[in-house]
């Protein structure tokens, strides 16, 4: 497959200084294989690969290990002047065999009947016109790609095993078989170790992907025996041509070695597999690549997100929600650190990103090659004004109760005088987001609550001092008008005042700076919202 060509970025002498020492992780990654070069130039492409188990749906964490080795692929470009060509291979391990039935798929009675046979072989469940389960997951990954505008290519592990590409590595792994024996064998227990075999024979009776001990192994010829598990009778195959794939620690490691792969990272769950296949790769008579390993994601829960299981946000559902570069930026922030995946952290998510696109610009170059914009839009940031935040987006929606897009940008353009959905359309996307935001997770659990005497009398001074502003008053004025009403009022701490402007005025515990939302939603119609709360209308609207 041909590489497709990468699209050119910033390349100046202080940026390149900068890269030298920045401490950003996809620069502290990048330098590790720099280092692994020695000084040389390769003469071949430097080969950055991510892995994909395509035995359940696609789900973030998936385009979160292409998204993160983009980054570091990026930063090695810097680093190196753009000198040394690059490529991203998005590997599918389509070949494996299916284990188990995915709770999240359709007619999983048909899927019985498949279970142990290659994912490129089981028949599509959701019927689409792809002729295998692992196809139709593979499309569905590279269709969000592709969407994306990553520079990558695809490998089909079936594919790679059959074309012969992998031929003369599992030939040397043959050669080399008891000195694999005996870097696995130790890690398993009895039971398993009786077993093992680092080749998988496919079943030419059943089609199954076999887990079988090994009779004899012929070097010269380049096969294996078996038992037929069902038959008894011996069997013997080649294990090249896509006869037999590998074991998956195994697997791993033959690839590192078959393709020269510089670079993967992997999961914290996957340290110890890391360890194992390096040392595989190593009796392959090759380097292992360079990595680190991230922490996983969780669900609501606390538990690890899982595509079988299907409890975490897909790519589908954070996209309804939130543009696409809010969720690179949630996958550079802290990668080693463990991390809830769930539609609440959606919105701080968008905000962070806008924040550090508004930040880019007037930053030195030292500094924006630190900020997720660099590493997100490949150096060149956007030029998008957002002068209302997503939260505020959110808080507009709920005290306004519209739905009706062009009812919000009557307020979004009195707040940004000559703001239209025109002049701002990344704005006007938001708009969108934001109200489906609030009617499938913020409406449902709007609660008002009655205001306490203390909260009744605090709140009607701040009606009359809003009555009192300029019209045009800025969202610093109104802010300040809040602090002294809450202080004059005696609340202890001053939070417990806001807390009662979230509960009472918008049937919610948490909101926005609330002098900057009274400027964008308006004194009159703040204090209208004022009115409506202090006579019980908020709550019988419930």
């Amino acid at each position: 497959m041909t590489s497709p060509t990468l699209e050119p970025m910033p390349m100046d002498e202080t940026l390149v200084a900068a890269a030298q020492t920045c401490k950003a992780w996809p620069f502290e990654e990048a330098r590790k294989i720099v280092k692994r070069l020695d000084g040389k130039t390769p003469d071949k492409p430097i080969l950055f690969e991510t892995g994909y188990g395509p035995s359940g749906l696609p789900h973030i964490g998936t385009f979160g290990e292409v998204a993160r080795t983009s980054m570091v692929q990026n930063a090695f470009r810097l680093l190196t002047e753009d000198r040394i060509k690059t490529r991203l291979l998005c590997f599918s391990d389509d070949m494996d065999g299916l284990r188990k039935i995915p709770d999240n798929v359709p007619n999983k009675d048909m899927l019985a009947g498949y279970l142990g046979q290659p994912l490129s072989q089981v028949p599509d469940p959701f019927g689409s016109e792809h002729g295998s389960f692992g196809a139709a997951n593979n499309a569905r990954l590279r269709s969000f790609l592709d969407g994306f505008g990553f520079n990558y290519e695809f490998a089909s592990s079936s594919d790679y095993y059959k074309r012969g590409v992998f031929d003369e590595t599992l030939l040397k792994m043959l050669a080399v078989y008891d000195d694999i024996m005996n870097i696995i064998l130790p890690t398993l227990g009895p039971d398993r170790r009786a077993t093992y075999s680092p080749f998988l024979p496919i079943s030419p009776r059943s089609g199954v992907v076999l887990q079988v001990p090994m009779e004899a192994r012929d070097t010269e010829a380049g096969t294996i025996s078996y038992r037929d598990p069902d038959t008894k009778e011996l069997v013997e195959t080649l294990v090249t041509g896509g006869a037999v794939k590998c074991q998956w620690k195994a697997d791993w490691a033959m690839r590192w070695a078959a393709l020269d792969v510089s670079y993967e990272m992997a999961g914290k769950d996957l340290i110890d597999s890391v360890q194992l296949s390096g040392k595989i790769c190593r009796a392959l008579g090759k380097r292992p690549p360079e990595g680190f390993n991230y922490e996983l994601f969780l669900d609501e829960q606390g538990q690890k997100i899982s595509k079988s299981k299907g409890n975490g946000l897909t790519i589908e559902d954070w996209l309804a929600y939130a543009p696409p570069e809010s969720l690179s930026q949630f996958m550079f922030i802290k990668p080693k650190t463990a991390k809830r995946l769930h539609f609440d952290i959606i919105p701080k998510t968008v905000d962070e990103y806008f924040a550090h696109l508004a930040a880019f610009e007037k930053l030195d170059a030292d500094k924006q090659l630190s900020n997720p914009i660099w590493h997100i839009h490949n150096g060149r940031a956007p030029d998008t004004q957002m002068p209302v935040s997503f939260a505020m987006l959110l808080n507009l929606v709920s005290a306004s109760n519209a739905s009706d897009k062009t009812v919000l940008w009557g307020f979004i353009s009195r707040y940004a005088p000559g703001s239209t959905a025109q002049t701002h359309p990344k704005l006007d996307q938001m708009v969108d987001y934001a109200i489906r935001y609030f009617e499938d997770f913020v409406r449902p659990g709007k609660t008002f609550r009655a205001a306490s005497e203390q909260e009744r009398a605090a709140l009607t001074d701040l009606k009359k001092r809003f009555d009192a502003l300029p019209r045009d008053a800025d969202g610093e004025i109104i802010q300040s008008e809040v602090y002294a009403v809450g202080k004059e009022h005696g609340f202890e701490p001053l939070r417990s005042w806001f807390q009662t402007l979230y509960q009472v005025l918008l049937g919610q515990d948490q909101g926005p700076r609330f002098g900057s939302f009274a400027a964008l939603y308006g004194l009159d119609e703040t204090a209208r919202l004022i009115d409506e709360a202090l006579s019980g209308s908020l709550i019988k609207a419930e």
